[in-house]
């Protein structure tokens, strides 16, 4: 380990996964580091509750920045110079992650705050039980996108796969492209002035200005499974 420029320097090609983790959570507040040569490691960068900002650059694998941050005191910045695999996020509390790629499947699962930007495109089940997060997704989104998602936002600033939003709480998902299919207890609503409000500061926080604010597709519960009925057996 290095510091450059005031900013520490972590190398994976010298460093055990436990290493790099160590080092991170022990950064002090408003400090960096830089990740290298992570050759599509996995849980990277987990864990971490300080506000710091973290770059990796280069390919990481599962769960990268997952248990993040925390509700109420923010978090880690992590950005992400490459694809990620799956799980990028998951359970995050707090803070940011951003990458500068596609992300596998799970992306943001279970995430309870924070914000997660995808500047490629993401694979199945994105925001998968989504609890309060925000998933911000400049291309397309795989099948079953938001699935069981409980609160949250999720923006997909191209298509949106099969079975869009299965299972919705009260999670809401906006999509600027295509819709292959809803998903069980899914519906299509209008867009509110609140809604458009909502996406325009999302379109400037994640910096994705081909989204037009006012020209997407609402996806919203119709809360009709919140209860298990045997009427309603064969949506389950």
């Amino acid at each position: 380990m290095e510091t450059l420029n005031g900013t520490e320097t972590l190398d994976c090609d010298m460093l055990g996964t436990r290493a790099v983790n160590r080092a991170l959570r022990a950064l002090p507040e408003g400090t960096g580091a830089r990740v290298q040569a992570p050759r599509g490691r996995h849980n990277l960068a987990v864990g971490l509750p300080n506000p710091v900002a973290v770059t990796v650059d280069g390919n990481a694998g599962y769960f990268l920045g997952g248990l993040g941050g925390t509700k109420d005191a923010g978090g880690p910045d992590i950005v992400v110079n490459g694809f990620v695999g799956w799980s990028v996020g998951e359970n995050l509390m707090g803070g940011s992650i951003r990458v500068r790629g596609g992300a596998s499947q799970s992306a943001g699962a279970s995430a309870r705050g924070g914000l997660i930007v995808i500047e490629g495109d993401a694979s199945l089940r994105a925001g998968i039980s989504l609890k309060g997060g925000t998933l911000a997704i400049a291309g397309d989104a795989g099948a079953m996108t938001g699935f069981m998602a409980q609160a949250g936002t999720i923006l997909i600033g191209g298509d949106a796969g099969h079975a869009l939003g299965d299972s919705l709480y009260e999670a809401v998902i906006y999509v600027q492209g295509t819709i292959a299919s809803l998903g069980a207890d899914a519906v299509i609503e209008e867009m509110t002035d609140e809604d458009v409000l909502v996406v325009k500061r999302l379109v400037e926080e994640s910096g994705f200005d081909h989204i037009e604010p006012d020209d997407l597709k609402r996806v919203a519960s119709a809360r009709q499974l919140y209860h298990f009925s045997t009427h309603n057996h064969g949506a389950y």
